[in-house]
Order: C-alpha cells, then sequence, then structure tokens
C-alpha cells in the first residue's frame, strides 16, 4: 500500500489492538502488524497490512509502534528481548497499567534510546476512530506532536503533561466516575423501575439533570482547588437530609440501598470533619483524609 501517511506498526492484535490496527489501514496508514499468535494477523491481511514474522521486524518496519497487549508483564516479554532495535523510534504504548508501571516503561525505553508516549484509550473497540472518542496521551510532548496527525485517525488525541503515569492515572480515575454513574444511574432506574417506569422513560430525564450536574462540577473544581466550599448552593447539611429521602424510598420499595448508605456515610465524615454548612465540594476533604471525620 503506498501512502503518503506515516507507515505505523501495531503489536498485539486482540480485539483492541486489531480494531487500531483496521482504523490505520482504513485511514491509508501502511500498517505493519505482529501478534504472539500468528493467525490474529490474518484479517488484517486480507486487508492489506503487512504482516511481521517477529517483534524485530515489526518494529523495524515503522517510525512509530503502537503496542496493546493483555498487561506490562506480556508488554515486557515482547519488547525485552528486541529492547535494542528501538532506538530512535517511538513507542506508544496503549497496554493498561499502572502509573507506576507506565514510568517504569518510559524510563526503559529511555535507557534503549526510544522516545516513549503511555496511552489510555476512552472507548471500546467499536468506537475507535470515532473523532468524539478521547485516546489520553502522557510522556514525550515532542513524539506527540510528531505523530498527532497518525494518533488522530484513532480518535481525539489528549496530550495530558510529560509526565507518563498521567494518562493511566487519569484513565483510573474517569472509570470510577463512569462506574459510579451508572451505578446511580441503575440504582435511580431500579427504584423508578418499582412504579413500572421503563428505563427508556427514566433515562432521558437522567441524561438532561447529568448535564446539569455537569455544571455543579464547573462551580466546585475551582473551591476543591482553593480549599474553601461556600455553602452557598446547598450545603452538606440538605444533602443529608435529601439521600435520606432516597435511602427511605428504596428501602421502602425492596431496592439495594448499599450506594447510597456509602454516600450517606461519606457526607456525614465530612459534617463531623466541621463541613456540615459547606458545599458538597468539601467531602473531597474526607476523600483525601480518610481519617478526618471519623
Amino acid at each position: 500500500m503506498h501512502s503518503d501517511r506515516p507507515a505505523v506498526t501495531v503489536m498485539g492484535l486482540g480485539s483492541m489492538g486489531s480494531a487500531l490496527a483496521a482504523v490505520l489501514l482504513e485511514r491509508g496508514h501502511e500498517t505493519t502488524v505482529w501478534n504472539r499468535s500468528a493467525h490474529k494477523a490474518r484479517p488484517l491481511v486480507d486487508r492489506g497490512a503487512r504482516p511481521a514474522a517477529t517483534p524485530e521486524e515489526a518494529i523495524a518496519a515503522s517510525p512509530l509502534t503502537i503496542a496493546c497487549v493483555l498487561d506490562y508483564e506480556a508488554l515486557h516479554g515482547v519488547l525485552d528481548p528486541v529492547a535494542g532495535s528501538l532506538a530512535g523510534k517511538v513507542l506508544v504504548n496503549l497496554t493498561s497499567g499502572s502509573p507506576e508501571q507506565a514510568r517504569q516503561a518510559a524510563a526503559w525505553a529511555r535507557s534503549h534510546a526510544a522516545d516513549y508516549l503511555d496511552g489510555a484509550i476512552m472507548t471500546t473497540p467499536p468506537g475507535v476512530g470515532s473523532p468524539e472518542m478521547m485516546f489520553l496521551y502522557s510522556g514525550s510532548h515532542a513524539a506527540f506532536e510528531a505523530h498527532r496527525p497518525t494518533l488522530a485517525s484513532l480518535g481525539d488525541p489528549l496530550h495530558l503533561g510529560t509526565d507518563p503515569g498521567l494518562a493511566s492515572l487519569y484513565d483510573a480515575a474517569l472509570l470510577g466516575l463512569m462506574w459510579s454513574t451508572m451505578t446511580g444511574w441503575l440504582h435511580g432506574t431500579a427504584l423508578v423501575g418499582t412504579e413500572k417506569t421503563p428505563a427508556t422513560d427514566f433515562t432521558p430525564v437522567a441524561i438532561r439533570w447529568l448535564t446539569a450536574v455537569a455544571g455543579f462540577l464547573t462551580t466546585y473544581a475551582p473551591q476543591v482547588d482553593a480549599g474553601r466550599y461556600p455553602g452557598d448552593d446547598a450545603t452538606i447539611d440538605v444533602q443529608i437530609a435529601a439521600v435520606d429521602h432516597l435511602i427511605h424510598a428504596a428501602a421502602a420499595r425492596g431496592v439495594d440501598n448499599a450506594l447510597p448508605e456509602l454516600l450517606r456515610s461519606t457526607m456525614e465524615r465530612a459534617k463531623a470533619a466541621g463541613h456540615g454548612s459547606d458545599s458538597y465540594a468539601s467531602v473531597i476533604e474526607v476523600l483525601r483524609n480518610p481519617a478526618d471525620g471519623t
């Protein structure tokens, strides 16, 4: 395949790695693929990808190698024996792991004269290639800028900073937000469902409410940064009274209350730490310092 788009190598062809390689091919990149089980490359080779017989051959084929394997142990299992071939190349690691692992991998790559970017894919495989989907990157800014157009083929690339651990840290934080939000929505859906309200009726109202909630986050972020929480919208005391109504309504209808009870106990710890008349943002103080308010 001849193209004015830069050549890329993708190592690791699980469902996510295969999605990455397929989109790069679609966007006209000469794409070399390698996987420990070679048969996984076949559908991509049929679509024009170049198969590499070895990791060395895969890395040699392109200035940019994207790795997306099961975990860091698998990553090092593949790359450690061929570390010398990374000199002068850029390694973008989209393998999930911890910020500490990302920092170690960046130091390892530097020691082999490679530029390193750590990344987090904020979508499932079907979302790869959509400009709506965020791909978070951290590490070498020069490598990010040099390869931004290629990375933009995969999704909207956001560079969070030069600390290689940031993408992984944001990934964990954002997944926590997702699970909290989705479980809160499911709890509410279960609650209204006891009165025969379909999820499809409740959800448009819930989504509109989440848009309003995003406004609270924007208001509260500067309070969090300043460590001052003026309770001029709704205080912790008011929120505790309100969460009691939720707990009562759910208990009366036989809905599991573990989540709202956890939220109430967190609010009560904030109140015990002296934040009863502060805004909800003050809850961060007991999240940062779990010993407070006990």
